[in-house]
């Protein structure tokens, strides 16, 4: 299977390679980490580390690093004779990572999963553990750490819907790669379930909760709320409808809604932080169609304009969507309302907020239980549905304030899974 995996690897890279070298060279977009995905350009990084145990973790990208932040602090906290690296597949979470993590030796970009690429990378950074972070499951990678005598675990494993369905349908592969793994930490019982039905052997799996929550608990300090406040020059009492996260098909769900808002609170400003960036030029003109011509982006304010009055402030940067969800004074959150499975509703609830999302929230059952377990969760069925509750809970603006408190007191209260993760890779590092 693997040589079948492998002849289809090399197939897909012939047919896509052209695309991303015009991507590379016209927009810029993977310029710098294409070189360390091949295997280049990283060897001064890695011989610079000193004799000690290398835990080497892997976070694919923003949301993955959030995760690893905590549980590399909490493994840092106990061991300060080792080496940690920690890898990112994407150039917006290398960014995040070197702009958050401490603890860490040496960042890295995540090798290309071709057989001569991973075996160089393994053999030069030479770690005694791998860390994955969610489910990033890569064949080749996996067998070589294996022939190189390398443990590897998993960490705040999850399985969404969508995904388990792909991995069933494969599973002969799968099983053998899992394998590989010496054990696996997931988030919730549904993904304990899911990976054994994927062929994991139950006795590898354990059930130890999100370190999202320890990270999002800590992160949400008012000096990045005064941070993003001065940045898009908010005013006193001035109140913003934060839509995060949109995809195709939000955006006029969001313009319609927030026309019915300001019909009624005529004070209220809009913040869209698309899931896609590059979507940004596209979803300013539909705004301007619809008569909202003041518009203000990010790039603009990045580059030294003063916002002052615009209605609509269009996100169309990396990095700024857990920061602009401290402004809110109501949020939502997208890829739910289209079948996307939802995004990470956890980021608006560490500040505080109702969060209001559609019914596709498959990526994201344990979060939206436990926030509409203390009303700070709220599904809405259609954009009339989302219309409807939002003016619903602004008659009531005491009682929404203290259903977000209760969400952010329940995020806080369910810290504690990075220390269990930190003590899992412990045991097998001892």
């Amino acid at each position: 299977m693997l040589i079948l995996y492998n002849i289809i690897l090399f197939l897909a890279a012939i047919i896509i390679a052209p695309y991303y070298l015009i991507i590379i060279i016209f927009r810029g977009k993977y310029r710098r980490s294409i070189i360390p995905k091949l295997g280049g350009g990283q060897e001064k990084i890695i011989n610079s580390l000193k004799k000690n145990k290398r835990v080497w973790i892997h976070a694919v990208s923003v949301g993955e690093v959030t995760a690893a932040i905590p549980i590399v602090a909490a493994l840092k906290n106990g061991n300060q004779d080792i080496d940690i690296i920690l890898s990112t597949s994407t150039e917006t979470g290398q960014e995040m990572a070197r702009n958050l993590a401490s603890g860490v030796s040496a960042f890295i970009y995540f090798p290309l999963d071709f057989l001569f690429v991973v075996r160089k990378v393994i053999r030069q950074v030479r770690p005694d553990i791998f860390v994955m972070v969610e489910t990033e499951l890569w064949p080749n990678f996996l067998e070589t750490c294996k022939n190189e005598g390398v443990k590897t675990l998993m960490v705040n494993g999850r399985i969404s819907p969508r995904s388990h369905g792909k991995y069933l349908l494969t599973g002969f592969f799968w099983k053998k790669i899992f394998n590989n793994l010496i054990a696996a930490g997931m988030i919730a019982d549904v993904d304990a379930s899911r990976m054994k039905t994927i062929g994991m052997p139950a006795q590898k799996i354990k059930v130890m909760g999100n370190a999202k929550y320890d990270a999002l608990a800590a992160m949400a300090h008012p000096k990045l709320q005064q941070n993003i406040s001065r940045r898009l020059n908010v005013k006193i009492n001035e109140r913003f409808f934060v839509a995060g996260s949109t995809h195709p098909g939000e955006e006029e769900i969001i313009i319609e809604t927030y026309k019915n808002l300001i019909s009624l609170y005529p004070d209220f400003k809009l913040i869209i932080v698309p899931r896609h960036i590059e979507r940004a030029p596209a979803i300013s003109e539909l705004f301007q169609k619809n008569g909202f011509v003041d518009i203000v982006t990010m790039k603009m304010i990045n580059k030294s304009k003063t916002r002052h009055n615009e209605r609509v402030v269009l996100i169309d940067v990396i990095g700024e969507l857990f920061k602009i969800y401290s402004l809110a004074t109501i949020v939502y959150c997208g890829g739910s309302l289209v079948n996307k499975g939802g995004q990470n509703i956890l980021e608006a609830a560490a500040w505080g907020k109702v969060i209001f999302y559609g019914p596709h929230m498959d990526d994201f059952t344990e979060e939206k239980n436990l926030l509409e377990s203390v009303g700070c969760g709220v599904t809405v069925k259609n954009a009339k549905d989302l219309q409807g509750k939002i003016l619903q809970a602004l008659k009531d603006p005491a009682a929404t304030k203290e259903r977000g408190a209760r969400g952010k007191k329940i995020v806080a209260g369910n810290k504690g899974a990075a220390a269990r993760y930190a003590a899992m890779i412990n045991s097998y590092l001892r």
